[in-house]
């Protein structure tokens, strides 16, 4: 289970987030929404251990990321940063390879088994078709399954991800988030995603975190995050909200900026 305690962490001495306490429950789909800036990928990269609190702690079954070492804590987690970029002249199966870094002293001591997980990790993503193809020649859509391939390499158990779906169409945006809750079904994987649209948010997280100026104002099931007064905590907007009739998720109707009445002054 990966928790935070009192967690304070930001860049350059600055700490953007604030006191952060959460618990992501083990073997599901959690999702962070909340405004640009609100801290989201900074508690992502903090629960990756990219990111060194300034107070509080990161505890991966009840273990303390300050005591462990970079490759330990790269063979219980994986994190996709939003937008990598790839290197010219990489192929599809070179890429996937990289996820078996952690166990590895140099990439040309794979072994058969690591092989064997490169080989399955891109047959989960469906990216084995495309094993020697080049990744910066794929489509936005393909090679965010590539990186997906990668991280599921490493066998770690846990996923997270910044922003997944961005600069991708909707139709793509949809095979990402379906793929993730793929993996999450059948291999029992925790997923951890930072996303903008609160409707797949609301469709595909069974846990959402609803930040705000670094702070974690909601936690809970969809329900009890993207309703109209929460969301008018955390965008400054009104929505309005109706529920899916077949799955009973909130869907977000229609949405409007929250006109702030000036008082005049005497």
């Amino acid at each position: 289970m990966l928790e935070v305690h009192n967690l304070y962490a930001g860049y350059d001495g600055r700490n953007i987030l604030q006191d952060v306490s959460l618990q992501i429950p083990e073997g599901k789909i959690t999702m962070m929404i909340g405004p640009n800036g609100c801290g989201k990928s900074t508690l992502l990269k903090t629960m990756a251990g990219i990111i060194t609190p300034q107070k509080g702690e990161v505890l991966l079954d009840g273990v303390s990321l300050k005591g462990m070492k970079r490759r330990q804590v790269a063979k219980r987690l994986a994190l996709l940063p939003q937008s990598p970029l790839v290197p010219e002249g990489l192929r599809v199966r070179e890429l996937v390879q990289y996820g078996r870094f952690p166990y590895q002293k140099t990439m040309r001591s794979l072994n058969r088994q690591d092989l064997e997980i490169v080989t399955w990790a891109m047959k989960k993503t469906g990216v084995l078709v495309h094993a020697d193809a080049y990744v910066n020649e794929l489509s936005g859509g393909q090679r965010q399954r590539v990186w997906i391939a990668m991280a599921l390499a490493q066998k770690t158990g846990i996923l997270l991800l910044d922003e997944p779906t961005t600069y991708l169409d909707i139709a793509h945006q949809l095979e990402i988030l379906e793929l993730l809750r793929d993996l999450n079904r059948e291999e029992q994987a925790t997923i951890i995603l930072v996303i903008h649209d609160l409707n797949q948010a609301a469709k595909f997280a069974d846990h959402v975190i609803g930040m705000k100026q670094g702070r974690a104002l909601y936690c809970g099931k969809a329900q009890e995050v993207i309703r109209e007064q929460q969301l008018l905590q955390l965008y400054d907007i009104h929505a309005k909200i109706v529920q899916d009739e077949e799955h009973g998720y909130p869907i977000c109707m229609d949405y409007a900026l929250h006109k702030h009445t000036d008082i005049p002054e005497h």
